[in-house]
């Protein structure tokens, strides 16, 4: 498969590559049988509208990770990027295709709960010849304890990596120290739960629960409420954080995109804050189970200014 136009007589195939890439402006570099392989284009090499969302989404976040990888691959360090919920891994194979491959060094991890996944991902890889590209079949927070995973990542990505998962991939980003984490949440519901349980104190408490008093709001203002937690943890465990889109809300309804690139400066006025919205929201009780490498701060510290 990933040898077609190195056979005899493959000018043919090399040609039709050539206009399909040019017709669906793809990246310089990116190998159609691939995309084919990934069942994003079709044999003929056409786009249905479901898969070009699904190109447009991963070439988009291509566009963020690609400098980070950029630069950390200076000085021929082999950078290890893990791919949390990797589901097919669209990201991992295309970020092999247009980065890992021409670098020649460098490792991808896909860790993914789904067996079938795993093992197709596995068996594309090594039709392919992508020999640095490894496929794990468990969940994040198995990978962050096991033994023979790397001690260090240099990058951390999750894409759609539903509810709790993207909470497990920033701590395991914190436990392998990692210099970038991308992330693409989905489907945040541990907070929204936290939010109807204590609704009916909330509301004596404070006008505020008006915001969350009726259930798409509680379940609105829950995903809401989880990334600005998420954001404002990676600032406080030394984190330069950037959020935008991923892609036009036409494309995916999934769209905040946190990109948080390791820095060391820790703020205090993060770890701060974060605790006084979780006492304010009546959800202190995430305080270990998310966030338990959140910094203590002493009195002194409370009202310091940020270094």
């Amino acid at each position: 498969m990933a040898r077609l136009d190195k056979k005899q007589g493959g000018q043919k195939p090399v040609a039709a590559n050539q206009d399909i890439a040019a017709q669906l402006d793809l990246k310089p570099g990116q190998s159609i049988e691939l995309l084919k392989a990934l069942h994003i284009l079709t044999r003929e090499g056409k786009l249905n509208q479901d898969s070009r969302r699904k190109l447009k989404q991963v070439y988009h976040l291509y566009q963020f990770i690609e400098p980070l990888l950029a630069e950390l691959s200076k000085d021929e360090h082999a950078v290890t990027l893990a791919d949390h919920g990797a589901g097919k891994s669209y990201l991992g194979f295309i970020l092999y295709d247009l980065h890992f491959k021409a670098q020649g060094r460098g490792r991808i991890y896909g860790i993914e709960t789904r067996a079938p996944l795993v093992e197709a991902s596995q068996k594309l890889a090594a039709e392919l010849g992508f020999e640095r590209m490894e496929f794990l079949n468990m969940s994040v927070a198995e990978s962050t304890r096991a033994d023979f995973m790397p001690a260090q990542f240099d990058v951390v990505t999750a894409l759609h990596a539903c509810d709790t998962a993207t909470d497990d991939a920033i701590a395991f980003g914190l436990e392998k120290k990692a210099r970038a984490m991308v992330l693409v949440p989905c489907c945040q519901a541990e907070v929204a739960a936290c939010l109807r349980q204590t609704k009916a104190m909330s509301l004596s408490r404070t006008p505020l629960a008006e915001l969350w008093r009726h259930p798409i709001h509680t379940r609105e203002m829950g995903s809401q409420i989880t990334n600005v937690l998420r954001c404002l943890y990676l600032e406080a465990c030394g984190y330069q954080v950037t959020v935008t889109e991923l892609v036009g809300w036409e494309h995916s309804m999934k769209n905040e995109l946190i990109v948080a690139r390791y820095t060391g400066q820790k703020k205090r006025s993060a770890a701060q804050r974060l605790r006084q919205l979780l006492a304010e929201f009546g959800i202190e009780s995430l305080l270990q189970s998310r966030f338990s490498a959140l910094p203590e701060l002493h009195k002194s510290e409370l009202l310091a200014p940020d270094v």
